[in-house]
């Protein structure tokens, strides 16, 4: 759906964001391969807030990625692993919709970087994924993950990325966004967290 000047918009209420990654091999320096980077990513001419925490604004949806207008200024997960002259790099970010134990619905976010392979790098995003989930005391309802991998040229650099984008969020901020506050940790969560 398109709003006035062709820029991207959803329903009220409604917070969409979509997974990307992107390698760039032949970067000149390390900030030369960010940039390139950015560029595959469809990011190379936003203004980027990144972003940490677990917590996705509350009406987080997932959406196919859409094109962003040139000065946007977008608030992004972003995972970023360098490499050089024939080193590996791998960067993933994951998304879950899921539900609290009072049936709230809510979202989070995790992300890693590692000098391991795809596979790996893969499996340990889910194991924090999940680690998430559990301290949380959340239940996953559905998921999605976005792993690259990146093998740097020889005498260059090389970088891995992997985003969650969310271009909306910032338009939100004014406190419709949240949820309500939870208390403390339950003993289920602190169980599960001990035994991960």
């Amino acid at each position: 759906m398109l709003g006035s000047g062709n820029s991207p918009s959803s329903p009220a209420g409604a917070c969409p964001g979509w997974l990307m990654t992107a390698v760039a091999p032949w970067g000149e320096n390390a900030e030369d391969a960010y940039d390139q980077g950015l560029v595959e990513m469809g990011l190379g001419d936003s203004r980027l807030i990144e972003v940490q925490g677990a917590f996705l604004p509350m009406g987080f949806e997932a959406t196919p990625p859409q094109p962003l207008p040139m000065g946007s200024l977008v608030e992004c997960h972003l995972a970023t692993s360098y490499a050089y002259s024939g080193g590996t790099a791998c960067a993933g970010v994951a998304w879950a919709a899921c539900t609290t134990p009072e049936g709230e619905e809510c979202a989070i976010v995790a992300k890693i970087t590692t000098e391991l392979d795809y596979e790996e790098t893969e499996s340990l995003l889910k194991r924090n994924l999940q680690r998430r989930l559990a301290s949380r005391d959340l239940e996953v309802v559905s998921f999605d993950i976005a792993v690259d991998e990146v093998t740097a040229a020889q005498d260059h650099y090389g970088v891995a990325m992997a985003a969650l984008i969310l271009p909306e969020s910032l338009k939100m901020s004014g406190g419709g966004n949240v949820g309500r506050v939870r208390s403390g940790l339950t003993r289920q969560a602190t169980d599960a967290m001990a035994n991960a």
